[in-house]
């Protein structure tokens, strides 16, 4: 372990180093903290970056601002833009940076996908499927191709596409507008071009959700066949656990990690087990579970969405 660690400070002594020509520039880097307004009235507030904590991150901002600078004219380089941006926590200037590639690259789907993304994270749902719906048009009839990660997972091996990207969020804007149906329809599309176990856990476990909240219990159970214990997951190990909790394979307190009466498992852990509270008939656990991801999680994650567009139909 602490080789690995000391691993982690040498690269990112390195990047620091090569990416930015002194520390003034990780200094200047500063977002709009301010969001917008979360489905309960309260404002979406972002922490102003820190260059002790976010230093990896601004780098890469820097690297591609720096080539956008450079050529602001390529799609890579707003794209990259965008999503360096994004991950600092400025949704709405990622948005605006999409809005440039829109315009520059009107049949390029990857910029409607990246938008729309970041219009869920802001609670514009209406938008996110606009762009997503558009997106699905532009991507008819094209072959797919997988999208680099901004953030690696533990092997640097992307388990996403543009197709699955599309209807996977695609879909869950719906959900969270409680449309299920439509929900059901874009998750459905989903399954059908995710061609990994990654993507394949990821979709059910929301497929699994729509058709328990639609009281399709046959349909749902029929999600959980293909999922096994053993399965080789790279990152969504979250959803493969929820997957194996809804099979009676895993037990609650196992997934949420308790321990001295706190919880320690992610907002989308946490948002599937209160969902399944919700739907099996105990509605005041589930919404005891939603408020505690609203004190306690972080607001761009999914699950917190869920809770928060729950909470807001419930009370």
């Amino acid at each position: 372990m602490i080789k690995l660690i000391k691993i982690k400070v040498i690269i990112l002594v390195g990047l620091v180093f090569f990416g930015c020509k002194n520390n003034e520039n990780l200094d200047d880097v500063k977002i709009n903290t301010s969001q917008g307004m979360s489905l309960l009235n309260t404002p979406l507030i972002r922490r102003q970056v820190n260059p002790a904590q976010d230093s990896l991150q601004i780098v890469k901002y820097l690297d591609a601002l720096e080539n956008y600078e450079n050529n602001n004219k390529l799609a890579d380089n707003i794209i990259w833009l965008g999503r360096r941006i994004a991950y600092l926590g400025d949704y709405k200037r990622a948005i605006e940076i999409f809005t440039q590639g829109i315009n520059e690259f009107p049949k390029d789907a990857r910029f409607l996908r990246h938008r729309g993304h970041r219009y869920i994270s802001t609670r514009q749902f209406n938008n996110a499927i606009t762009d997503f719906e558009n997106a699905v048009l532009l991507i008819k009839d094209t072959e797919d191709v997988i999208e680099p990660d901004g953030v690696p997972n533990r092997l640097n091996q992307p388990v996403s596409s543009l197709h699955n990207n599309i209807y996977y969020h695609l879909g869950l804007a719906y959900y969270l507008k409680n449309d299920l149906k439509n929900a059901l329809k874009y998750f459905t599309e989903c399954l059908e071009v995710s061609k990994n176990n990654d993507m394949q856990v990821a979709t059910r476990h929301w497929l699994y959700m729509i058709l328990q909240r639609m009281n399709m219990k046959y349909e749902a159970a029929s999600i959980l066949n293909p999922i096994t214990e053993n399965m080789d997951i790279i990152e969504n190990i979250a959803y493969h656990d929820l997957l194996l909790f809804y099979k009676g394979v895993r037990s609650e307190n196992e997934l949420l990690k308790v321990e001295n009466g706190s919880i320690g498992a992610n907002e989308a852990t946490q948002y599937g087990i209160a969902n399944w509270h919700f739907y099996n008939g105990d509605e005041d656990r589930a919404i005891n579970m939603f408020q505690n991801i609203i004190k306690n999680g972080n607001w761009a994650g999914f699950g917190y969405i869920a809770a928060e567009a729950d909470l807001s139909r419930l009370q």
